[in-house]
């Protein structure tokens, strides 16, 4: 299978990454600055060649539309992994410009790269988008405010998902919006409660999974279906 997985340098979409290559998939991992992703590095050199690390960054759309040129078999998968959360988030410090900055990468990014590659995801027999939301963004489960730019981005996000599934269900492309749960990463804090390697093998089991019918769904990593 070949996956194409965004913000693959670190965190969830590393250990992706490591965990698709284990089981003999081809990965393009897509990044802002290859010369930085040296654990990436580490996994190509024992990956036979089927790792590949790319430069992208998903606010530009010049580094997309590069990213995708350089691709040229069709996507299988693309997990649109890249993703912020900006400080000074709370409402009696909220700066809107690092809001707008999330709503940028968490939102607009997905749609940028999920364009750019849609003539190689139309070419796969049964091509799929994970998007990776978080509970946050879920607006019935908010019960306590706050974390204004991440959960309006992520609620965003949840739209963009439930879109592209309906635009793209003549394609028989599945596009899901899944929640990796709150883990152990640089974004979750050491006092999460998800070890990242549970996360990640939760979410590959569930990307294998989908059939048509799923598409337009926000799931967790536990394979559980996450209210809007």
């Amino acid at each position: 299978m070949k996956i194409v997985v965004t913000g693959a340098n670190r965190g969830i979409g590393l250990e992706l990454t490591r965990q698709y290559l284990a089981r003999g998939d081809s990965v393009v991992a897509g990044v802002r600055d290859p010369t930085l992703a040296t654990r990436l590095t580490a996994l190509g050199q024992a990956a036979g060649g089927r790792l590949r690390v790319a430069a992208c960054d998903v606010t530009l759309d010049a580094s997309v539309r590069a990213f995708a040129a350089g691709l040229r078999d069709p996507v299988d998968l693309l997990i649109n992994n890249a993703g912020i959360k900006t400080e000074r988030d709370e409402l009696a410090d909220l700066d809107l410009g690092n809001a707008a900055r999330t709503f940028q990468v968490n939102v607009l990014g997905v749609l940028r790269v999920t364009l750019a590659l849609l003539p190689l995801l139309r070419r796969a027999p049964a091509a799929k988008i994970a998007s990776i939301s978080s509970g946050l963004g879920s607006i019935e489960r908010n019960l306590t405010g706050g974390i204004y730019g991440y959960r309006i981005s992520k609620a965003a996000l949840n739209m963009a998902s439930r879109s592209l599934a309906q635009d793209l269900r003549k394609d028989r492309i599945v596009a899901v919006a899944l929640t990796p749960g709150w883990v152990k990463t640089d974004m979750g804090g050491s006092g999460a409660q998800t070890e990242v390697s549970d996360s990640a093998a939760g979410l590959i089991k569930v990307i294998d999974g989908l059939k048509l019918e799923d598409s337009g769904k926000c799931i967790s990593f536990l394979g559980e279906s996450v209210p809007w």
